[in-house]
């Protein structure tokens, strides 16, 4: 128990640690492609201190609930962290499986369209809404992908499926192959970058269900962005990219991760709305398919 407790501090305090240093990465490497200096690796840092250090405006028609969907934001995070291979065995593996991670990572979107909702602000709302319709496309996505690693696996265990198992099977992995072409292509909107920056657009909408946050809500909101591009990153090693071994190596094939993530950013244009529900109906057509192919041993 006490090691299972003092593994899941580590991962909690190594994503609070690294989350703002990938988004400072990011933008680093965009501003490179795009041939500006940008900002330092440490901005994020700097950012986050800014925005916990000013004053706490209520400017939503439901602060309680705003003030919750900030916290809960960030602590389901952490929450996901504690099960989620951060260079080593998940520490609270024994304590669930496939389905929590699932409901838990369902549950970091529904804390983002809570917030927007209680803030009451048209932008806001029209943020949401976006967001709700990727939301109903997408999280399935990553359900089949790991439960298509628990078929494979025979087991719900989370050491057992985020260790490959997608691709356990006796002759060629077609579902996992499949389905990692599946994950590939809809990374980018999981962790809500270019294109499929959809439900905050900051040209169109200002941030969408983020509009009327500020300050220290506004902090804890972007730190669980910061995080959620670290643990699905993570999360995406783990099931599609498991060779090699060792703490040093997982991490750099996160970080290639993230590169890939930043030069796709930096070079595509953002979808429309109904282009990016179609993409997600296709993508979510081979998802099923790839579930399938699991089913009967491939």
């Amino acid at each position: 128990m006490t090691r299972m407790v003092l593994g899941a501090l580590a991962n909690v305090g190594l994503l609070l640690a690294l989350a703002p240093l990938g988004e400072g990465a990011l933008r680093k490497v965009t501003a490179c492609l795009q041939s500006r200096r940008g900002p330092p690796l440490w901005q994020p840092y700097m950012d986050l201190l800014k925005l916990l250090g000013k004053e706490d405006v209520e400017s939503g028609q439901s602060p309680a609930i705003q003030r919750l969907a900030a916290w809960f934001s960030l602590a389901v995070v952490l929450t996901i962290s504690c099960f989620a291979p951060l260079g080593f065995r998940p520490p609270l593996s024994d304590a669930g499986d496939v389905i929590l991670l699932i409901y838990l990572l369902t549950l970091s979107g529904v804390c983002s369209l809570i917030g927007g909702l209680a803030a009451g602000s048209t932008y806001s709302l029209l943020g949401i809404g976006r967001e709700m319709m990727s939301m109903i496309a997408l999280e399935p996505l990553f359900a089949i992908a790991l439960i298509i690693g628990a078929v494979h696996a025979h087991s719900l265990r989370l050491d057992a499926v985020l260790n490959g198992s997608v691709y356990a099977t006796d002759g060629f992995p077609w579902a996992g192959v499949l389905m990692l072409g599946v994950m590939a292509a809809s990374f980018q909107a999981f962790i809500q970058r270019a294109p499929f920056d959809i439900s905050e657009a900051e040209t169109e909408i200002m941030e969408g269900p983020l509009v009327e946050y500020s300050g220290p809500k506004l902090a804890l909101f972007k730190y669980a962005q910061m995080g959620r591009l670290i643990i699905h990153s993570a999360l995406f090693v783990a099931l599609f990219v498991p060779w090699g071994s060792g703490f040093v190596f997982f991490w750099a094939k996160v970080a290639a991760v993230i590169l890939v993530v930043t030069l796709v950013a930096a070079t595509h244009a953002r979808y429309r709305i109904d282009q990016a529900i179609r993409f997600y109906g296709a993508l979510l057509g081979a998802g099923f398919a790839a579930l399938a192919l699991a089913s009967i041993g491939f």
